[in-house]
Protein backbone atom coordinates (compact mmCIF):
# COMPACT_ATOMS: atom_id res chain seq x y z
CA UNK A 1 0.00 0.00 0.00
CA UNK A 2 1.32 3.46 -0.49
CA UNK A 3 1.15 6.06 2.05
CA UNK A 4 -0.22 9.48 1.39
CA UNK A 5 1.76 12.08 3.31
CA UNK A 6 1.12 15.60 3.00
CA UNK A 7 3.84 17.72 1.18
CA UNK A 8 6.56 19.44 3.66
CA UNK A 9 7.55 22.70 4.05
CA UNK A 10 10.83 23.90 3.01
CA UNK A 11 13.03 25.04 5.76
CA UNK A 12 12.69 28.24 7.31
CA UNK A 13 15.03 30.52 9.03
CA UNK A 14 15.45 30.35 12.26
CA UNK A 15 17.04 33.55 14.54
CA UNK A 16 17.25 34.78 18.36
CA UNK A 17 17.30 38.58 18.78
CA UNK A 18 16.13 41.30 21.27
CA UNK A 19 12.99 43.05 21.28
CA UNK A 20 14.07 47.14 20.55
CA UNK A 21 10.47 48.73 19.78
CA UNK A 22 6.52 47.41 20.72
CA UNK A 23 4.96 50.67 19.83
CA UNK A 24 3.37 49.26 16.78
CA UNK A 25 -0.10 47.22 16.84
CA UNK A 26 0.77 43.53 16.59
CA UNK A 27 4.28 44.18 15.49
CA UNK A 28 7.83 44.32 17.15
CA UNK A 29 11.45 45.02 16.19
CA UNK A 30 14.09 42.57 16.71
CA UNK A 31 17.32 43.20 16.70
CA UNK A 32 19.56 40.00 15.69
CA UNK A 33 23.53 40.66 16.15
CA UNK A 34 26.08 38.25 14.70
CA UNK A 35 29.77 37.61 14.95
CA UNK A 36 31.75 37.99 11.46
CA UNK A 37 35.36 38.36 10.79
CA UNK A 38 37.09 41.35 9.60
CA UNK A 39 38.07 40.44 5.97
CA UNK A 40 41.40 42.10 6.10
CA UNK A 41 41.99 42.98 9.87
CA UNK A 42 40.83 38.83 11.05
CA UNK A 43 39.37 40.90 13.90
CA UNK A 44 35.95 39.51 15.26
CA UNK A 45 33.04 42.52 14.96
CA UNK A 46 29.42 42.39 16.15
CA UNK A 47 27.18 43.23 13.05
CA UNK A 48 23.18 43.97 13.48
CA UNK A 49 20.15 43.96 11.55
CA UNK A 50 16.65 44.99 12.31
CA UNK A 51 13.63 42.64 11.31
CA UNK A 52 9.88 43.75 11.92
CA UNK A 53 8.04 40.48 13.10
CA UNK A 54 4.50 39.63 13.30
CA UNK A 55 3.42 39.55 17.02
CA UNK A 56 -0.69 38.63 16.87
CA UNK A 57 -1.08 38.86 20.59
CA UNK A 58 1.26 42.30 21.41
CA UNK A 59 2.87 39.58 23.85
CA UNK A 60 6.25 40.70 23.70
CA UNK A 61 7.86 43.51 25.10
CA UNK A 62 11.22 46.17 24.74
CA UNK A 63 14.14 43.98 25.97
CA UNK A 64 12.97 40.61 26.11
CA UNK A 65 15.14 37.89 24.36
CA UNK A 66 12.84 36.36 21.49
CA UNK A 67 12.64 33.38 18.49
CA UNK A 68 11.33 34.49 15.27
CA UNK A 69 10.76 32.60 12.01
CA UNK A 70 10.57 32.97 8.38
CA UNK A 71 7.39 33.42 7.13
CA UNK A 72 5.58 34.42 3.83
CA UNK A 73 5.35 38.25 3.40
CA UNK A 74 2.63 39.69 5.75
CA UNK A 75 3.07 43.32 5.09
CA UNK A 76 5.38 45.61 3.56
CA UNK A 77 8.23 45.12 5.79
CA UNK A 78 7.27 42.25 8.16
CA UNK A 79 8.57 38.68 6.55
CA UNK A 80 9.11 36.75 10.34
CA UNK A 81 6.94 35.98 12.83
CA UNK A 82 7.58 35.54 16.76
CA UNK A 83 7.76 31.85 17.78
CA UNK A 84 8.67 32.46 21.27
CA UNK A 85 9.91 34.46 23.95
CA UNK A 86 12.80 33.02 25.34
CA UNK A 87 13.80 35.59 28.55
CA UNK A 88 11.78 38.08 29.83
CA UNK A 89 13.34 41.38 30.08
CA UNK A 90 14.35 42.31 33.78
CA UNK A 91 11.76 45.45 35.04
CA UNK A 92 12.03 47.12 38.06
Amino acid sequence: MTEVTEPKRGHRKIRNGVVVSDVQDKTIVVRVERLTRHPLYKKVITRAKNYHVHDEENEAKVGDRVRIAETRPLSKLKRWRLVSIVQRAVTE
